[in-house]
C-alpha cells in the first residue's frame, strides 16, 4: 500500500547518515498522467527506501516538461510524446531515450452518448461523429503529450475543429475531465487518469481499443554536458532501477480499483545497462 511504503521510506531515511539524503536529490520533469494516477505515490517510496535518494516531481504537460528539462530545470524527463523526446535527445538535451511503459487513450462522454460514438469502429469515425453531431469536445489545449496526440488524430480525418463546439481548457487532464463531466461533453484522456478520477457522475468511456490510441512513455536522463548541475548519478540510478526487472514488475503491479494502469515494456538493451 502507498501509505505503508511512505512510512517505510521515512524510517529508512531516518536511519541513513544525515549527508546521505542531503547530497542526493533527484528532480523529475514529468507528464501529469503519471502524477494524477497515483503512480508516483506507489513507486517512488520503494526507490527512495532502497537508495536514500529524495525524489521530487514536477508534473506538467509534456511540452512544458520538455522545455523545463531543456532549460536545465530537472535531472530526468518522463513524458509521452516520442517525436519530441527523440528531438530532445538529438538536440543534445538528453543522453538517450528508452521505452518505459505504455497505456492507452480513451474517449469519454455522457452515458447516453448523444453523438453515437460508441457505435463507431475506429478513432477516425469516433471523432468524425462528435464533430458532425455538433456536441462539445473539450481539448486540453496546453501543448501536453495528450494534446499533441489529440491534434494528430484530428489531422488523420482531416478535420480542424475550431468552431464553438471545440473548447480548449488550457488545463491538465484532471481539470479537463472535470470540465467535460460538468458540461456533458466529450474528451480524450489517458486511461490511467480516467480510472483514478473520482467524480465521474454519468460520464463513461464511449470509445477505446483502436491501435492509434496507444500511449507510449519514455524516460531520458538530462545531458550534464549541457547543464553541469544535473545530478546525473541519481538520474541514472533511477533510470536503471525503473528499467530493471524490479522496476518493471512494480509498474505492472500498480492497480487502481483492481485495474492495471500501465504496462511495462522496457527494451532488453535498456534492461541490460
Amino acid at each position: 500500500m502507498p501509505g505503508l511504503r511512505f512510512v517505510l521510506a521515512a524510517l529508512i531515511g531516518a536511519l541513513l547518515p544525515a549527508n546521505a539524503c542531503a547530497s542526493q536529490r533527484l528532480l523529475i520533469q514529468s507528464t501529469t498522467s503519471t502524477q494524477n494516477s497515483g503512480f508516483y505515490e506507489f513507486i517512488l517510496p520503494v526507490f527512495e527506501a532502497e537508495t536514500g535518494i529524495d525524489v521530487q516531481v514536477v508534473a506538467v504537460g509534456t511540452g512544458r516538461a520538455i522545455r523545463n528539462a531543456a532549460n536545465g530545470d530537472g535531472d530526468l524527463l518522463l513524458v509521452h510524446s516520442r517525436a519530441d523526446e527523440e528531438a530532445f535527445v538529438a538536440e543534445g538535451n538528453g543522453i538517450a531515450r528508452y521505452d518505459l511503459m505504455y497505456n492507452d487513450f480513451v474517449i469519454i462522454g455522457p452515458e447516453n452518448d448523444p453523438a453515437g460514438v460508441g457505435d463507431t469502429r475506429s478513432i477516425d469515425a469516433a471523432l468524425s461523429a462528435i464533430h458532425t453531431s455538433g456536441f462539445r469536445f473539450v481539448s486540453r489545449g496546453d501543448d501536453s503529450g495528450t494534446h499533441k496526440k489529440e491534434r494528430a488524430l484530428w489531422d488523420r480525418i482531416p478535420i480542424r475543429p475550431e468552431d464553438g463546439s471545440y473548447i480548449e481548457s488550457g488545463s491538465g487532464m484532471g481539470a479537463t475531465i472535470r470540465m467535460t463531466v460538468e458540461m456533458q461533453a466529450y474528451t480524450m484522456t489517458d486511461r490511467a487518469t480516467w480510472v483514478a478520477f473520482g467524480d465521474k457522475r454519468d460520464a463513461k468511456i464511449v470509445f477505446q481499443g483502436d491501435p492509434p490510441l496507444n500511449n507510449q512513455y519514455g524516460i531520458i536522463v538530462v545531458n550534464p554536458d549541457r547543464h553541469a548541475h544535473v545530478n546525473v548519478s541519481a538520474a541514472t540510478q533511477f533510470q536503471d532501477w525503473i528499467l530493471s526487472d524490479e522496476g518493471q514488475a512494480l509498474i505492472g503491479n500498480y492497480r487502481v480499483n483492481g485495474e492495471q494502469l500501465f504496462f511495462p515494456n522496457a527494451t532488453p538493451a535498456a534492461q541490460s545497462n
